[in-house]
């Protein structure tokens, strides 16, 4: 079998505690685990990243593009998401 028809999987790597994990691109595996061990050889042979998040290619999904308009619509009708919805009281000084 060659490695065009095993799923393809995303790799995502956190160079270091506390940073974001970054796409660092993608793997062909039978499973989780050889996804793993591949994307361990493929982007990490230099010692880089702490984590290793694996996904199949196939389980993301995205908003559409010609969707932004609605899809981020900034929801005016919902006024307490704004600062200026609450009352500062009084006796909160330095605000």
């Amino acid at each position: 079998m060659s490695d065009k028809n095993l799923p393809t999987w995303e790799v995502f790597i956190q160079p270091k505690i506390g940073a974001p994990f970054q796409h660092a691109g993608n793997v062909h595996a039978t499973d989780k685990e050889m996804a793993l061990q591949n994307a361990r050889e493929l982007y990490t042979r230099r010692q880089e990243g702490t984590c290793i998040w694996v996904v199949k290619t196939e389980d993301i999904v995205s908003s559409n593009p010609e969707d932004q308009q609605s899809f981020f619509d900034p929801a005016d009708d919902k006024l307490y998401r704004y600062p200026t919805f609450f009352k500062v009281s009084k006796k909160a000084k330095g605000l």
